[in-house]
């Protein structure tokens, strides 16, 4: 997975990364093992954060698929809300450097 603006400017926290990932992915749902596969996860690692995420409803069971079930974000969530706005906004704030780097460096030229 490549390097996004959350991971750069928060780390790459196993939280952070599987909360991005829904974020980016949110018109589909995955099974755990797709999303721990996806982000490059171990499997007791990546159970130990879902877990976490579970609990604070920030993920939901969207339909199952034989013994699997498949989870997206649950954006109906306060949380998983602000935390897109968080995304969004910080995203922006990183485009906005970019182009003023862009602009200051062309004016040296």
């Amino acid at each position: 997975m490549a390097t996004t603006v959350l991971t750069e400017y928060f780390g790459g926290h196993p939280m952070l990364k599987i909360l991005e990932f829904l974020i980016e992915n949110k018109i589909f749902d995955y099974s755990k093992k797709q999303i721990a596969e996806e982000i490059d996860l171990s499997k007791v690692t990546f159970l130990k954060h879902f877990k976490k995420l579970e609990e604070l409803g920030l993920v939901k069971v969207t339909r199952k698929f034989g013994k699997a079930k498949l989870y997206t974000l649950n954006e109906s969530n306060t949380f998983s809300k602000r935390f897109i706005e968080l995304t969004l906004s910080l995203a922006n704030y990183h485009a906005q450097t970019l182009m003023e780097k862009r602009t200051f460096v062309g004016a040296r030229h």
